[in-house]
């Protein structure tokens, strides 16, 4: 079973909403490229973003329920590209939710009135966490609910060293952190406490002379329990025995020995085979039964001799087992386990009386890892401290496009200093605390030299963006900034500079033209379609939905779909409809807010403008390759 669209990049392909706020039930099919969705306000074209969030594990609420519903539902089906089956398919393949084809995944999100949701992915039952896993690589929304992959400081790093195509540098740094990390882990458990390892040593060194010093012999248990009983009961044995012993041999006054009797059987069984030859086979019996019978006497006449109360041996076979019965109890179920224990407590207080050998091993193991460790760690973070200089350029280049001229970008950089980090303590000049790289350099905040500094599987760098959106201000921390139309740029600027990094395939802008004028919309309809052009065979494009009231944004859509409502039998409905080229530009010129020719005749140039402006930038695309 094949996607609808073969290899196509990843998109979100189908959105089915059902009983969600004034939605009864809509069903959309989205296309590649770019999305566009217009129609006036309260139409419920915000609401469309709310339902994509709930399918991207955002917190529901009853409250979005269509009045009346007793449940409603979001679903939400993607086509996914090799490379992303190769990210997403791991995770449905560890949870067991694997799809009929694993190049497209079903997500979906039911809400129910009494309060519970249900997150599913592929038909399949899943909890709220696992479906954010999942669609956090999928879809990153602009709207009001700032579900952002450059809003989340942690992410960051990763868009810098993708942007500087520093990934293979930075997995030599988590290979080597890993190998300390192991490294680090046994010296902890060889040194821990002191006393503590004294104390293991003299309670092993016990454990293991007790049970050697026992001598344990296997059966020895049981042999020495039936021994007791012998012993304990010798005198009525011996009793018993000899009675036997006397019937068998002696006799009574009143009755003849048992061997009397049976020697004159034998006799009187000769004479009868002397007559009649068949009886031969029973004499033999006869004759058998005999010397069994005198074996036994001489048995039982030997086992009383030996047979004698000791009260001396049952002393020591008490004591003995006294013994087993408590070393059984305190090391294992059997003399087997008991002598397994000591096995293996041999072994760790070897392990530990050499500990100071092993010790020595691992501290030179782990300053060779720390040193090799320095040495990536620094490169990785000289490369990055270039790259943040070319990214802040780029992104101030698309602020002033976006008429935000003199606007600045930042990344800063700070080390945290460790005294169990990687050693910096040679270079000349000193790597600082923290520091700033913007476009036209490098400004020092914390001038302190950092010696040696902690690091984790990322590297010793700490990064954070810095903005600063009007001439005179100071560059702040991104996640900082006011919510605005400045917001909206700065975040479309980040996303044009940083698109061939950020691999979240799908990108959803809700009214990012808020604040923006109509002479700023083309360039803002031009950086959005440009996010979809495909740069590289690695790097496909996404795919973009933007939610506009400005018609020169509009124009760039590769689809233009309509969002208005109606009222049917008394209840609002909201619907979405795909236009065709004359129902777009009916929809451009009512957005343009006049009427008539003039207006048709606007919504002509827009179109037409974007067409030439579009096939600008994929002709520039074809040189480019």
């Amino acid at each position: 079973m094949q996607s609808p669209l073969g290899a196509t990049p990843t998109l979100l392909r189908e959105l089915h909403i059902e009983d969600f706020a004034i939605i009864d039930e809509l069903h959309l099919t989205l296309e590649p490229r770019f999305n566009i969705l217009t129609g006036e306000t309260g139409a419920g074209k915000s609401i469309l973003i709310d339902a994509v969030t709930l399918i991207l594990g955002e917190r529901a609420d009853t409250t979005s329920l269509r009045q009346g519903a007793e449940s409603g539902r979001v679903e939400g089906m993607f086509v996914l590209s090799p490379a992303l089956q190769a990210t997403v398919g791991p995770i449905l393949e560890r949870e067991g939710l694997e799809g009929d084809a694993p190049d497209t995944l079903w997500l979906a999100r039911e809400l129910r009135s009494s309060g519970r949701t249900v997150a599913r992915v592929n038909g399949r039952a899943a909890s709220v966490s696992l479906l954010r896993e999942i669609a956090e690589k999928l879809v990153d929304v602009h709207g009001q609910t700032e579900h952002l992959s450059l809003l989340r400081v942690r992410e960051h790093l990763s868009l810098l060293d993708r942007f500087a195509r520093l990934e293979p540098l930075a997995a030599q740094v988590a290979e080597i952190v890993a190998q300390v990390r192991v490294v680090r882990r046994e010296l902890s458990q060889l040194l821990g406490n002191e006393r503590e390892r004294m104390q293991r040593m003299d309670l092993l060194r016990f454990q293991v002379e007790e049970i050697t010093g026992a001598a344990l012999r296997p059966g020895e248990k049981e042999a020495l329990e039936a021994e007791l009983t012998r012993l304990t009961n010798a005198e009525q044995l011996a009793t018993l025995a000899s009675g036997i012993v006397a019937r068998l041999e002696e006799g009574g006054e009143r009755s003849v020995a048992i061997l009397d009797l049976l020697g004159r059987s034998q006799k009187d069984m000769a004479a009868l085979v002397r007559i009649d030859g068949s009886l031969e086979p029973q004499r033999q019996v006869l004759d058998e039964i005999g010397y069994q019978v005198e074996d036994l006497a001489r048995v039982l006449r030997d086992y009383v001799t030996v047979v004698e109360f000791n009260p001396k041996r049952q002393a020591s076979v008490e004591e003995r087992l006294i013994l087993l019965r408590h070393l059984e109890r305190k090391y294992g179920g059997d003399i087997a386990d008991i002598v397994a224990f000591s096995e293996r407590a041999a072994i760790d207080l070897a392990a530990l009386e050499h500990s100071d050998e092993r010790i020595a091993e691992l501290q030179a193991r782990e300053s060779e890892l720390l040193e090799a460790c320095g040495e990536v760690c620094l490169e990785l973070s000289r490369k990055r401290r270039a790259a943040a200089q070319e990214l802040a350029a780029a992104v101030e280049g698309e602020l002033d496009d976006l008429r935000m001229a003199g606007a600045r970008f930042g990344v800063a950089f700070s080390l945290d200093a460790a005294d169990d980090g990687v050693v910096l303590q040679s270079l000349q000049p000193p790597m600082v605390q923290s520091l700033t790289v913007t476009s036209t350099g490098n400004e020092v905040v914390d001038a302190s030299p950092v010696r040696r500094a902690a690091f984790d599987a990322t590297g010793m760098d700490r990064v954070e963006f810095l903005v600063a959106p009007n001439v005179g201000e100071g560059l702040k921390p991104l996640v900082r900034i006011a919510s605005g139309g400045e917001t909206s740029r700065l975040m479309l600027a980040l996303k044009a500079v940083l698109s061939r990094a950020d691999r979240t395939p799908t990108l959803i802008f809700d009214e990012i033209d808020q604040g923006i004028g109509g002479r700023i919309g083309t360039v803002v309809g031009t950086k959005l379609w440009r996010l979809t052009a495909k740069a590289t065979e690695e790097d496909p494009g996404h795919q973009v939905l933007c939610i506009t009231h400005l018609p020169q944004l509009a124009g760039f859509g590769d689809a233009h779909f309509r969002v208005a409502k109606d009222v049917v039998e008394g209840r609002t409905v909201t619907h979405v409809t795909l236009l065709q080229p004359e129902e777009r530009v009916a929809e451009l010129a009512q957005m343009l807010g006049t009427n008539g020719a003039a207006a048709v005749r606007g919504a002509h140039e827009i179109l037409e403008q974007a067409a030439a402006a579009k096939g600008r930038l994929e002709m520039t695309q074809l040189n480019g390759c």
